[in-house]
Parts: C-alpha cells; structure tokens; sequence
C-alpha cells in the first residue's frame, strides 16, 4: 500500500498538487470545445461565451456551464 502512494517519486500531495491545475485547463477546455461545436440562436452568443470563457476563465466556465448550456 506505501509503494501506491509514491508512484515515480510523487506522493500524494504531489498529486494532489498536480491535479488542481490540470483539472482547472480541462474545465476551461471542456468549456471552449463545447461552446464551439454548439448550435446557438445566434453566432454573436457564441462569440460572447467564448469571450467570457477566455477572459474570466473559471467563472466564465462557470457561468456558462450554470447558464449558457440552456440559452441554445
């Protein structure tokens, strides 16, 4: 069970530490891939979650993830 936690050198801390700022790129990522194979009503919504993603990255997300998904 201690070889587990210190896999290639890397305890869990480390890990811990390496998945907070990976898991927030994939949330941002999800964000921009989902906004842009999305049908909105209009393209000028597209662009202003794209926009709103890219500038506040985490609460664009967010947001778009609370509010953005339903404005299809």
């Amino acid at each position: 069970m201690h070889k587990l936690l210190f896999i290639g050198g890397l305890g869990l801390p480390e890990i811990i530490m390496l998945m907070i700022p990976l898991s927030y790129f994939a949330l941002i990522a999800f964000c921009l891939i989902a906004i842009l194979r999305s049908d909105f009503k209009d393209n000028t919504n597209k662009l202003i979650w794209v926009l709103v993603v890219l500038l506040a990255p985490f609460i664009g997300s967010i947001l778009y993830l609370a509010i953005g998904r339903n404005s299809k």
